[in-house]
């Protein structure tokens, strides 16, 4: 969550349209559904959507979107239906939407509990989960994780266990968010919910080395848990131009003595001509298919390490529960000195296809920029990159684009989800997708 959040209109708009190809893919024609949208005010509008399939029902699938949306839809994405969420503990953004194997959804966001955000001195005081068990219609009122004030936790994400259906929260608290001050640290955390979510552990801390306060390279963030195929609990997280690497194999219980260095990154943070600073935090999943590559873990990224201006999306894998990690592929297949950038990954559990989304400037000189899928069928050996928005959209410096797009697949059935931009809107787009 970056400080520039402040006060939002909400107007709403659905629109849907269909996109042509771009390149070669095994995809076959798919449509680009426009969500929502919404005109900006003081620079801000909806961004960094989440998107989960309901892995009982793939036709209803769920959304978020800055700062408090929630997006439904039960005609597998063709039609929406948006609402304000509501909690008790505020809403303050970093939407993070993801579903049990019960089909129950649960919105995990940031807290506002006075409501009035960076002038409280209780804004992101603790983390807050709402369920749904009727397909997205209706949400709890929240429950609180890892209340700890005055630090602050910030940027999210979950995971379910298919074995046992208990949910797995990591995220990055801070001393005080944004202090420039040696003494203010950040760590990463993590608890558990054995109950739906109605209650959740005490965090432990995860990350052996601590980070700076500040929000930048220094800091430790990019915490996505994915889990195993017997339960074991996997994370990883960027700070210090590295990509820091944990394991569970008791649900949670006991980690990693000593951290594991997956790869180098140049960054997690990096500067895009037209959006300011761009997110390439690691996201982490694993193979959870009958595939032969079953079993193998996953971790997407982005960086700047082939240029000022060619930021590349690179994939590493452990077919060794993480012990040893490949070098880093890249997954864009451009040769062009461009942009890619603002990657999210999601590995279809039924036939561990691995899908990457990102934004991507390789066919124009200017800050134009298209949406694009990578599909990888060998186990990340090679990819398939292919432009699935309909039009490319020219970003506004000047407009919060937020820190992430999003994507899910579930059984052949593919929801890609990323934010665009025209004519003083923001909007939110995903794509219809069918590999069935």
């Amino acid at each position: 969550m970056r400080s520039v959040f402040t006060t939002w209109l909400l107007v709403f708009l659905f629109v849907s349209c269909k996109a042509q190809k771009k390149t070669a893919t095994s995809i076959p024609k798919y449509t680009n559904v426009k969500i929502f949208e919404q005109s900006v005010f003081q620079g801000l509008g909806p961004c960094e959507p989440s998107i989960f399939i309901n892995p009982l029902n793939t036709n209803n699938i769920v959304a978020g979107s800055v700062i408090d949306f929630v997006h439904t839809s039960f005609d597998g994405g063709k039609s929406w239906n948006t609402k304000n969420l509501t909690s008790k503990f505020g809403i303050w953004g970093d939407p993070s939407v993801i579903a049990d194997f019960k089909g129950n959804f649960y919105y995990f966001h940031l807290s506002d509990p006075e409501g009035t955000n960076w002038q409280s001195t209780k804004v992101l005081d603790r983390m807050v989960v709402q369920k749904s068990t009727d397909g997205g219609v209706s949400w709890s009122n929240g429950a609180g994780i890892g209340h700890n004030s005055p630090k602050q936790q910030d940027k999210e994400w979950a995971a379910v266990n298919t074995l046992n259906n208990e949910i797995y929260l990591t995220w990055t608290e801070f001393d005080k968010y944004g202090s420039k001050n040696s003494k203010h640290h950040s760590r990463i955390l993590f608890s558990k919910s054995a109950d739906e979510g109605k209650t959740w552990s005490q965090p432990k801390i995860l990350s052996q080395v601590e980070g700076n306060a500040i929000d930048d390279n220094g800091t430790v963030e990019g915490a996505v848990p994915a889990v195993g195929l017997n339960g074991e609990i996997y994370c990883a997280w960027s700070v210090n131009d590295k990509i820091y690497f944990d394991k569970s194999m008791d649900g949670g219980i006991s980690w990693l003595k000593e951290d594991v260095i997956a790869t180098t990154q140049k960054g997690w943070g990096f500067e895009i001509e037209g959006f300011g600073r761009a997110n390439g935090m690691p996201v982490t999943a694993v193979d959870l298919s009958k595939s032969k590559y079953k079993g193998t873990i996953y971790i997407n990224f982005a960086d700047k390490r082939n240029g000022k201006t060619n930021s590349d999306v690179f994939l590493i894998k452990s077919a060794d529960n993480g012990k040893t990690w490949s070098k880093p592929t890249k997954v864009n297949q451009d040769n062009t000195e461009t942009e890619q950038f603002f990657t999210w990954m999601s590995v279809d559990p039924k036939t561990g296809f691995i899908y990457i989304v990102y934004y991507d400037r390789s066919n124009y000189k200017d800050t134009k920029t298209d949406v694009v899928l990578a599909v990888s069928k060998d186990g990340g050996k090679t990819f398939n990159n292919t432009t699935i928005s309909d039009k490319p959209f020219t970003p506004n410096p000047k407009i919060f684009f937020g820190d992430y797009n999003n994507i899910c697949a579930f059984d052949g059935v593919i929801r890609p989800i990323w934010t665009s931009y025209e004519k003083n809107k923001l909007s939110v787009w995903t794509c219809l997708i069918s590999e069935k």
